[in-house]
């Protein structure tokens, strides 16, 4: 019983102490993250420029093994259900490009090693428009589209 005390007192005191260092400024997590932030993907205008920001190249390879899951019509734009899921080993990371978007870069997601590659999130889609899957897989790109009708613009309309 006295170990259990004793480990819940040294991890309170951790946590405490972590706590104050953050509330004095010692510890910024704000910077590690913005530092990983690709800011210019997402600020880009086209999908080539989000592509060429976000991996280097525009070239993706078109995989059936990428399933992209939204629906063939959004009667909201301003929240469009996506879901990406891949078979592909090694996935590194998927991404989301909505291309008739303001900014078509929508999501990006880095995964760990062992993840699995699938990810589900909601987008804001103006108009009709692909919806394209990137996965990096093993250092390569590739890509699964599917169009959505959107009836009610998302994105100022």
């Amino acid at each position: 019983m006295k170990s259990k005390r004793r480990l819940f007192l040294k991890g309170a005191t951790s946590a405490g102490l972590i706590g104050v260092a953050v509330g004095a400024g010692l510890l910024k997590p704000v910077r590690v993250l913005a530092a990983a932030w690709p800011k210019t993907a997402f600020d880009a205008d086209t999908t080539d420029a989000a592509m060429t920001e976000m991996f280097g190249s525009t070239e993706a390879t078109e995989s059936g093994d990428i399933k992209v899951k939204a629906p063939d019509i959004a009667e909201n734009g301003a929240v469009v259900p996506v879901t990406v899921e891949t078979g592909l080993s090694s996935v590194e990371s998927i991404s989301i490009i909505t291309e008739n978007n303001p900014a078509p870069l929508s999501a990006s997601f880095n995964l760990a090693s062992n993840a699995e590659g699938y990810v589900s999130t909601r987008l804001k889609m103006g108009k009709t428009s692909n919806v394209v899957a990137v996965v990096k897989a093993d250092g390569k790109l590739y890509s699964a589209s599917k169009e959505v009708k959107v009836t009610i613009g998302g994105c100022g309309g």
